[in-house]
């Protein structure tokens, strides 16, 4: 009964998920047609995108979620904002930062129906991480949206964490960080990986999911390091907090 039980709790959320996305579309791409002449940053927008995260979590009932440290984000400044990965949940947890800013996402997401192709609108930035030349254009990419004044948002493990704990973290975020003389904002999700496996299909309930925005890393503080030294301050700073 439990097993059946979850079965139909999963395919609640999946299906909810999809008819949400569906239905706001639409909704999405008159905000983009209406908005991008003086909104050359798609500020708008991916406020929008942020209440379609809202409702998606807020009208699935097996969840509690709580967003901390929101204050330490100063709206007047840009960043390289860095998470540890944990589950697909992950993604639409981060959207209730209310933050702006441009995903680093896998192309792939750019091809699912309503859900990447809002991506798409938002000029958020693909990467294939098998191919190098992917990998150039995506921190070609993410330098001009930093100079237009827009924060990006990437996961430095590279993929989802399968037991919960955090991976080793690639570099690519923080050569950005480097490059651009920009501040990196961590963030801890803490839950994630029990309410939704790794590749799996049940989503879990009665699971508490946690963001914690923890203090802004000034550029000055690692301008004289090199990215793998970066990547492992910044890493031991979030697995620290997340076996707080």
């Amino acid at each position: 009964m439990k097993t059946l039980i979850r079965y139909l709790a999963s395919i609640y959320f999946w299906l909810e998920l999809y008819l949400v996305s569906a239905a706001m579309f639409p909704f999405m791409t008159l905000v983009f047609l209406l908005t991008f002449p003086f909104d050359k940053r798609l500020y708008i927008l991916h406020k929008c995108t942020c209440i379609w995260a809202f409702t998606v979590l807020n009208i699935n009932p097996m969840w509690r979620i709580k967003v901390t440290g929101r204050e330490k984000i100063d709206p007047k400044q840009t960043y390289v904002m860095v998470s540890n990965h944990q589950s697909g949940a992950d993604i639409i947890v981060l959207f209730l930062l209310w933050a702006h800013f441009k995903w680093v996402a896998k192309t792939s997401l750019f091809y699912y129906p309503f859900i990447g192709w809002t991506m798409w609108l938002n000029r958020y930035i693909a990467l294939d991480r098998v191919k190098g030349s992917s990998m150039r254009k995506m921190i070609s990419d993410a330098a001009r949206t930093i100079e237009a004044g827009n924060s990006v948002m990437i996961f430095p493990e590279g993929t989802r964490s399968k037991d919960g704990k955090i991976q080793h973290f690639k570099t690519g975020a923080f050569h950005i960080a480097l490059s651009n003389k920009t501040p990196i904002l961590p963030i801890a999700i803490k839950g994630t990986s029990k309410a939704i496996r790794k590749g799996g299909f049940i989503v879990n309930k009665n699971f508490e999911i946690q963001a914690k925005v923890l203090d802004p890393i000034s550029y000055e503080s690692f301008k004289d390091l090199d990215s793998k030294q970066v990547a492992n301050k910044v890493h031991e700073i979030l697995r620290r907090e997340l076996l707080a």
